[in-house]
């Protein structure tokens, strides 16, 4: 039983992520906004390779596993990973006529990326409530650290997809986190 209520709060989380990211993808940026935000993109982006990006990526994932926090986090970065394809798709006609969750749910490394962004923050739920509860946290290590080992996982392959895409399709491919 215990498992089907994990598994129900993962694709709770699924929707609370998307639900985020679609907020922030609504927010107009100014063209000359979008145009800085390019540039300071395509710098950052320059030269990362496949370790580079789930290094970023884990640095946004891992710490969605604190109590509490992690929720808040992960609220942040969805959010901000809509704005930043909302600038990205003001400057292109071709992206601003599809639906910002489909790039999100389309590409392999964004489903990777959500299943592991989805994962931390339902388990900083479960921790939070835990400790709220006042029951033991000692009996939720075990489940957590198989949690984090998922999310290391999806977002390492998810890193070497994206560093693949971004090589063959160029960095525009590059949308979430």
């Amino acid at each position: 039983m215990f498992r089907k209520k994990r598994i129900l709060l993962g694709f709770i989380f699924v929707g609370i992520f998307a639900i985020s990211f679609s907020i922030g993808a609504q927010i107009k940026i100014s063209q000359e906004d979008a145009k800085t935000f390019l540039k300071q993109f395509e710098q950052a982006v320059e030269g990362i390779d496949a370790i580079g990006i789930f290094t970023h990526n884990a640095s946004i994932g891992l710490p969605m596993f604190i109590p509490g926090f992690g929720i808040a986090w992960g609220l942040f970065a969805s959010a901000s990973t809509g704005l930043a394809f909302s600038a990205i798709a003001s400057t292109s006609p071709l992206l601003a006529k599809i639906p910002p969750i489909t790039i999100l749910i389309i590409s392999p490394f964004g489903v990777m990326e959500l299943a592991a962004y989805s994962i931390g923050m339902s388990r900083s739920f479960i921790l939070m409530w835990t400790i709220i509860k006042k029951n033991p946290i000692k009996q939720e290590i075990r489940p957590t650290m198989i949690e984090i080992g998922i999310v290391i996982a999806l977002l390492l392959a998810g890193g070497f997809i994206e560093y693949v895409m971004i090589n063959q399709f160029g960095s525009n491919v590059h949308l979430s986190s």
